[in-house]
């Protein structure tokens, strides 16, 4: 969960301003959260308290108003609109890392990722996303490594996770969709050989490099873990509110387990 908001915070000023730099900054003086921490926290919030969902995506845009919203998604909330709108745009899988710290088995784990994503990401390829991206954090969090990520992603939703990184790049454009994210951002993962790596793979492929890198960040994560030189100036970004939500959500995660 926290990669996927380290990530997010880096990707933040190179979403409509790609980088080709290997070398680029992590963090500079304008890298902020977007909407893809809000909505994972806000996630996180609902598994620990209960809390509707649907509620809680309306007040996470009420109190963050200029957090670089989806257009269909602002939409969606400011409007107060309680049905989902069929889509399949990748923040279903950029929000979905809760719950693959939440969850006790691979059953719960697939069951709350289509639980909270149908609120509003209802068509197929947006369950598919979030469910693929649940399923790598989860084979990371116990004790899988990429080689079985590879497997059994591409086992259960046919995404193709062997074209390179250097043959996407050649085509690769601003894709806000499940099916033209999440593959590339896993692969930025299994192309790494730690957390800042994959992130930095993630940055480097273009397109909406936020959410490619938090979706990238998330997996990485319980692969490699998010080192201290990331994580200190990831969290000194959030809000005490936000900073308060994912250190309830650990506390509780923990206690379930």
């Amino acid at each position: 969960m926290l990669g996927a908001i380290a990530g997010d915070i880096i990707g933040s000023v190179y979403e409509f301003d790609n980088t080709s730099d290997p070398a680029f900054p992590l963090f500079t003086e304008h890298s902020q959260f977007t909407d893809d921490t809000v909505l994972t926290l806000a996630i996180a919030e609902h598994l620990v308290t209960g809390k509707d969902l649907v509620d809680l995506f309306h007040e996470a845009v009420a109190d963050h108003p200029a957090c670089s919203w989806g257009r269909g998604f602002y939409r969606w909330a400011v409007g107060l609109v309680r049905l989902p709108y069929m889509s399949y745009g990748n923040g279903a899988a950029m929000r979905v890392s809760p719950v693959a710290w939440w969850a006790n088995t691979e059953r719960e784990l697939l069951g709350l990722a289509e639980a909270v994503t149908t609120v509003t990401h209802d068509h197929p390829e947006g369950i598919r996303g979030a469910q693929a991206t649940a399923l790598a954090i989860w084979i990371g969090l116990n004790g899988g490594d990429k080689g079985d990520i590879r497997r059994e992603v591409t086992a259960e939703y046919g995404y193709d996770l062997d074209t390179p990184l250097d043959a996407i790049r050649e085509s690769f454009v601003f894709d806000e969709t499940c099916q033209g994210t999440v593959p590339p951002a896993i692969r930025c993962v299994l192309e790494a050989d730690d957390y800042e790596h994959a992130i930095r793979n993630a940055i480097l492929l273009g397109g909406d490099s936020d959410t490619l890198a938090a979706i990238a960040g998330s997996i990485a994560e319980p692969l490699f873990g998010v080192p201290e030189a990331i994580a200190v100036p990831a969290l000194d970004r959030l809000t005490p509110e936000l900073h308060a939500i994912l250190v309830r959500f650990f506390e509780r995660a923990g206690e379930r387990k």
